[in-house]
């Protein structure tokens, strides 16, 4: 073949083959992780996007490390999930600006409350919040005290399901607390609580079941133990291939407990570790002697870590695409 038809004939394939990968790609979830600082996995991250191959996006535990309705990597939000109340989750308070800090002493100067950091975004965006347990009273409450419409705060059961553009959201059993603290409440009543060392009852924490319109069902794990759910209902009912885990012990499942829910219990094909309550990379690098690091070898199914604001892509299968 002459050399003029050769280059005309490889141009034409590379031509073809990025068409391929496009369109491939145009039917992926793509998840963003917000975290404290660009492309590092640091102690309080938690917030995740999911981009639904339709354009529905959804905003996962926000926590600290969105710097509020106004942070510009939030773009158009459909829906804001809170998983419990704890204030590393719901917001109580939050970075200034995104890579603020750094991962060893991030800095929370911006105060959220009684509003919270998730129900300020939700107002700011006409985004609904959806909850299960009995939060969505709390969240209806906050978002008329913000001047917004209480309805837009919705509950979803274990077992049931809303539907949010092309993703269905369900709540499953997640094993921790979930209580309110009195700063969340305001006025005498949350004084009251203060000073009697107490917090309301919002109903158990939850985790999330979302099925996306390509097919592929993730499971957010919340703050959690090991439950026989995660068994049963997660894997068994939802087949879930996609999995964000907690794994910051303590409070949660440590590494080695979380390595043994994926592996033997959901047994998906890709994991998102989280909720590691330590520095994990350094560079974009896993940290040697983490709790990222031991759960990573430990897990065998592929393991990737949730570097702020690098998105990550994945087809119905659960299978990383780009950005892994």
């Amino acid at each position: 073949m002459k050399p003029v038809k050769l280059f005309a004939y490889l141009a034409t394939l590379s031509s073809l083959l990025l068409s391929v990968t496009h369109t491939a790609s145009a039917n992926d979830v793509n998840v963003t992780p917000l975290g404290s600082q660009d492309g590092e996995f640091c102690q309080l991250d938690r917030a995740l996007i999911f981009e639904d191959p339709d354009g529905t996006r959804l905003l996962y535990d926000a926590g600290r490390t969105v710097a509020g309705p106004d942070d510009p990597r939030l773009g158009k939000i459909d829906a804001v999930l809170v998983s419990h109340m704890h204030g590393d989750h719901v917001g109580d308070k939050h970075i200034e600006a995104p890579g603020s800090g750094d991962c060893k002493a991030t800095k929370f100067p911006v105060a959220a409350l009684p509003n919270t950091n998730s129900a300020s975004i939700a107002h700011a965006k006409g985004a609904k919040i959806i909850t299960g347990s009995e939060m969505p009273k709390f969240f209806g409450a906050k978002l008329k005290s913000l001047g917004g419409d209480p309805k837009n705060s919705q509950l979803v059961r274990f077992g049931a399901s809303r539907k949010v553009g092309g993703v269905t959201i369900t709540t499953v059993p997640a094993a921790h607390s979930n209580g309110i603290s009195g700063q969340m409440i305001g006025g005498q009543l949350g004084d009251m609580l203060n000073a009697s060392g107490l917090t309301a009852y919002a109903g158990p924490p939850t985790g999330y079941v979302l099925t996306f319109s390509n097919g592929l069902s993730a499971y957010l794990s919340g703050d959690t133990g090991i439950t026989a759910e995660q068994e049963t209902v997660v894997r068994d009912y939802y087949d879930a291939k996609l999995v964000v885990m907690n794994i910051g012990d303590t409070f949660t499942t440590g590494p080695r407990e979380a390595a043994w829910v994926v592996n033997k219990l959901i047994k998906p094909a890709s994991v998102i570790a989280s909720h590691a309550n330590q520095p994990s990379t350094a560079g974009g690098k896993v940290i040697a002697g983490t709790r990222a690091e031991l759960f990573s070898k430990l897990v065998k199914a592929k393991v990737h870590l949730p570097l702020s604001g690098r998105t990550m892509s994945f087809n119905g299968k659960g299978k990383c695409t780009a950005g892994c």
